[in-house]
């Protein structure tokens, strides 16, 4: 059994609440109902004390001795939000407390699941966009809404699920955690090739994907360590972070904190090549038509190295999963290409994105193929990029 808070803002699709409050109920959770103060407009709280068993209330001073906005937060296992309206996700995303249940979302620290319902325009404004960037980025899983017919005539993208499927979207968070007891190796972000004191060779890598993979097993339980190589986002809370700058660093960091792991999942994208010397000193343009000749030498190749090795030391990562950032050509589509690197590098999974000048590098979202040495049927992920990371968490829990 778990601890849900269920929050409930004031829309129209208030009621689908109360048909998940009894799929949570008769799936024998404990389920505290917080409604802001409008959903009366829409449901009772009666409605809701009578499924939830529990007493209802959105006013911080109700039940002042338990201290009821940072207690239920404080004993939750998971809270979810159905429906989030677009003030409760400008609320939350700006971390404003004035009511029971945005004052619950401050003082959690379990996993928040919401799922949006507003009309189109409102979803689709680029406030609610940067406020659900915002939330995701912190961890926050939001549920796409759907598509379909509104209140009123409208009909588009907005529409609150349906109970059943959030109830099913809730289940990674109600069962046994995925990767509990597991020790998890993750790197994340691009590396730099340094030229001089003040340029290097480096790529398009923000390290979104990378973070969203060390915040997805850390919420499956996994104690995760993240190498993280020059993030343009924050580390997520809880995890352990050991810095790299060059693929030398990087190759130095995980084999250092490689042994012992259960897992290791190679996220950052690595520079192929490093400048085969290092200036002192800044290059200087000598004349107006000159330009120096900058001779380049190969990376280690960290991914096939440590799978290697793993022959001779029994300590390092028995599962592996590689990252493959792809484009196809004449000679092969971007899965040619993914399958070969695949048996190339010899690791466990290979997760394959195509990319390019607005794919992948530094986006939102990803689309992703995972591949599986043992031969099994490959699988599809595509979402927020924290979306994608749970796709292939839940991929690597079955393999370790």
């Amino acid at each position: 059994m778990k601890r849900i808070v269920l929050g409930v803002s004031a829309g129209i699709a208030a009621y689908k609440s109360v048909l998940l409050l009894r799929l949570l109920r008769e799936a024998g959770h404990h389920v505290d109902v917080i409604p802001t103060g409008n959903v009366a407009q829409f449901v009772g709280n009666a409605t809701f004390e009578a499924l939830s068993g529990n007493p209802v209330t959105s006013n911080v001073f109700d039940a002042v001795d338990t201290v009821n906005h940072v207690r239920l937060g404080q004993e939750a296992d998971l809270v979810v939000v159905v429906p989030a309206t677009a003030d409760l996700l400008a609320k939350a995303a700006a971390g404003i407390a004035n009511d029971l249940l945005t004052g619950t979302l401050l003082a959690t620290r379990a996993p928040v699941v919401m799922a949006p319902a507003m009309h189109t325009e409102m979803w689709q404004h680029p406030a609610t966009v940067a406020n659900v960037a915002t939330l995701r980025q912190r961890g926050v899983h939001v549920i796409d809404p759907a598509v379909g017919r509104l209140t009123g005539k409208d009909s588009g993208p907005g529409r609150l699920p349906e109970p059943e499927e959030i109830f099913q979207a809730l289940q990674v968070h109600l069962g046994e955690p995925l990767l509990a007891g597991s020790s998890v190796l993750i790197t994340a972000g691009g590396t730099r090739e340094p030229l001089d004191p003040v340029r290097f060779l480096g790529n398009r890598s923000s390290g979104r994907q990378g973070v969203a993979l060390a915040a997805a097993a850390r919420d499956a339980g996994a104690n995760v360590t993240l190498i993280a190589t020059h993030l343009e986002v924050p580390a997520p809370h809880g995890v352990q972070v050991v810095h790299a700058s060059s693929a030398l660093e990087l190759r130095e960091a995980v084999f250092a904190h490689a042994p012992g792991k259960d897992a290791l999942i190679m996220n950052a994208a690595v520079a192929d090549f490093r400048p085969a010397s290092v200036e002192a000193a800044k290059i200087k343009k000598r004349d107006e038509h000159s330009a120096p000749v900058i001779e380049l030498v190969r990376n280690p190749d960290i991914l096939a190295e440590l799978v290697a090795a793993r022959a001779q030391d029994q300590t390092l990562p028995r599962t592996v999963v590689g990252f493959a950032a792809e484009t196809g050509d004449e000679q092969g589509s971007v899965l040619d290409y993914g399958r070969a690197k695949l048996a190339k590098k010899g690791c466990e999974m290979l997760v394959v994105n195509e990319v390019g000048q607005s794919k992948t590098f530094g986006a939102e979202t990803n689309e992703a193929t995972i591949l599986f040495a043992d031969g099994r049927e490959a699988v599809s992920a595509a979402g927020s990029k924290l979306e994608v990371a749970r796709r292939v968490i839940e991929q690597l829990a079955g393999a370790i």
